[in-house]
């Protein structure tokens, strides 16, 4: 058709929208479509229903926009609107499902001309997300795709034909969505087992300055507090200098009696000088600092460790660094999480021998290092745990945080001795009363456990599953505002629950210091990183 005979047909079309009368003969034939539509869909199994009930919708919206909304596109000059990018992407879909209908009719003229404005909009829209992306004739070009829609839907105006190949367009786009998930899923992942350059730059330049330290400056102050009772006492096991560091400036900033405060770190011996010179450097006030080399618990080897013992089989070394693993997308991003670093360290088991690293206290409040404080946390210490050792906060709002979704309920020895709709609990604020760990032998259970899953029948991975099965019937709920989690992997986690909370918890792939980490929930975590430090800067660590 040429360019003239669209304007005319466009005048003339705008015309007949003039007309009430017609426009509501319109209307009424549309909605007998519908209704048609609808009937036939109910027929169909509930997801199908679903898809096509999308479908309608979607015809709905541009049938409508096309009769009677030209008006509005002169209006909208919103700056983040969005109203003419989704038109034109409905009219995008709606164009492909018709030039599959004329090409199957054999209307080769239509085919060209859906074609031909297909590849127009197409232009136009590109990657846009609101109105101000879009091309200056993005209205013309609507009005033209409008035109061509209404002659296609008069010219073919069986509706169930439409519904069956947006239906199939549908599936394919879900299809496509899974398999973009599936690749998202494999990608963090990936990136969260990766530790940033700035990261690994931060720890070397801070290892060499440690070592440039004449011995006698190589220590902390106040060493004698580190067995004092009276105090309050942290434990934190990392080897993420800029995470722990979060964590300590957060609990000091909101502490009313700064120099109460002792923090056991413990860390690896490739971080071990640039963890004590971060905190040498950059002293927080009276508090107590201790950092330590897990490499130096002598205690802590495979004769009395199961982990480690098990680590050392060949068949755990296959099973976590094999390279001969399944290659499909799905099975390759399940593998990619076992392999986790995380997993295999034993910073991360520490955790289950706190009364060994800590012979002489009584009570311990354990932090993660994926957490931020925004509140005053010494009235931890006053918690009555009615005879249990851990207290922490319940996670059982959802179905998923009950025990059947960590533990495997068709062994029988999980089966006998646990309820599959027990209530998980959070790690990463936990607050220890090491006196009755000791009493109730707490690491002796958590050793015949591990030893019972050296073939991973019991659990796959991770601590939590072992510390719910340890401290089953041992773990007293505290307030769910001490411990607010999900900032690590949910996108919808309430801003009250969070201003509220606190301790809230980046716990997930989607962690504050990398770049995948969620952009909302960021400013919380970064506000305490010190980014006007030389060595932040000189590594590239920016907010």
């Amino acid at each position: 058709m040429e360019v003239t005979d669209e304007g005319t047909a466009g005048g003339a079309l705008l015309s007949k929208n003039a007309n009430h009368a017609q426009l509501a003969r319109r209307q009424m034939r549309l909605h007998r479509h519908e209704k048609r539509l609808k009937e036939l869909l109910q027929q169909d199994e509930e997801e199908k229903v679903k898809m096509e009930n999308e479908a309608i919708e979607h015809t709905k919206e541009v049938h409508s926009a096309i009769i009677g909304k030209y008006s509005i596109w002169r209006h909208d000059e919103s700056e983040n609107s969005e109203s003419l990018v989704r038109l034109m992407r409905d009219q995008l879909i709606m164009a492909r499902a018709y030039a599959s209908i004329a090409q199957a009719r054999h209307n080769d003229q239509l085919l060209r001309d859906v074609r031909f404005r297909l590849r127009d909009s197409q232009r136009c829209v590109g990657e846009a997300s609101f109105d101000a992306d879009l091309c200056r004739s993005a209205p013309e070009r609507i009005r033209a795709m409008g035109q061509i829609l209404t002659r296609a839907r008069e010219e073919h105006s069986d509706g169930s034909l439409l519904v069956k190949k947006l239906r199939a367009m549908l599936q394919s786009a879900e299809e496509h969505a899974r398999m973009l998930k599936k690749q998202s899923t494999f990608l963090s992942q990936l990136a969260a087992k990766t530790i940033p350059k700035g990261l690994h730059c931060l720890s070397l330049r801070l290892n060499v300055e440690y070592h440039m330290l004449p011995s006698h400056q190589q220590e902390f102050a106040n060493q004698e507090k580190l067995e004092d009772r009276s105090l309050y006492h942290y434990a934190l096991f990392s080897d993420n200098i800029l995470a722990v560091s979060v964590v300590v400036s957060s609990v000091i900033l909101h502490a009313q009696e700064p120099e109460k405060h002792v923090f056991h770190l413990v860390t690896d011996k490739l971080n071990y000088g640039a963890m004590k010179m971060w905190f040498l450097s950059n002293p927080l006030g009276k508090a107590t600092i201790h950092v330590e080399n897990v490499d130096n618990f002598t205690w802590l080897n495979s004769s009395y460790c199961p982990v480690l013992r098990q680590l050392e089989h060949k068949a755990m070394k296959d099973y976590y660094f094999k390279q001969d693993q399944p290659t499909s997308l799905a099975s390759v991003s399940s593998n990619l999480k076992y392999r986790n670093p995380k997993y295999l360290s034993m910073l991360n088991h520490l955790r289950f021998y706190l009364p060994q690293i800590y012979p002489k206290l009584n009570k311990i409040l354990f932090l993660d290092d994926d957490i931020v404080v925004q509140k005053d946390l010494t009235r931890l210490w006053s918690v009555d745990l009615h005879g249990k050792v851990n207290g922490a906060v319940e996670t059982c709002g959802a179905s998923f945080h009950r025990f059947d979704k960590y533990l495997n309920f068709s062994n029988p020895h999980i089966a006998r001795n646990f309820d599959p709709n027990a209530c998980g609990w959070a790690y990463g604020m936990n607050v220890f009363d090491l006196d009755e760990w000791k009493r109730q032998d707490i690491t002796g259970i958590y050793h015949k456990w591990q030893n019972l899953n050296e073939e991973r029948n019991l659990w796959k991975l991770g601590t939590l599953p072992p510390g719910l099965i340890t401290f089953y019937n041992l773990t007293y709920p505290l307030d769910k505002s001490w411990h607010v989690l999900g900032l690590g992997y949910n996108p919808s986690v309430d801003r009250i629950d969070i201003d509220g909370a606190a301790v809230i918890h980046y716990n997930g792939n989607l962690k504050p210091w990398l770049e995948i980490g969620l952009a909302r929930y960021k400013p919380f975590w970064a506000k305490y990183v010190k980014f006007d430090h030389p060595f932040i800067q000189q590594c590239n660590i920016n907010e």
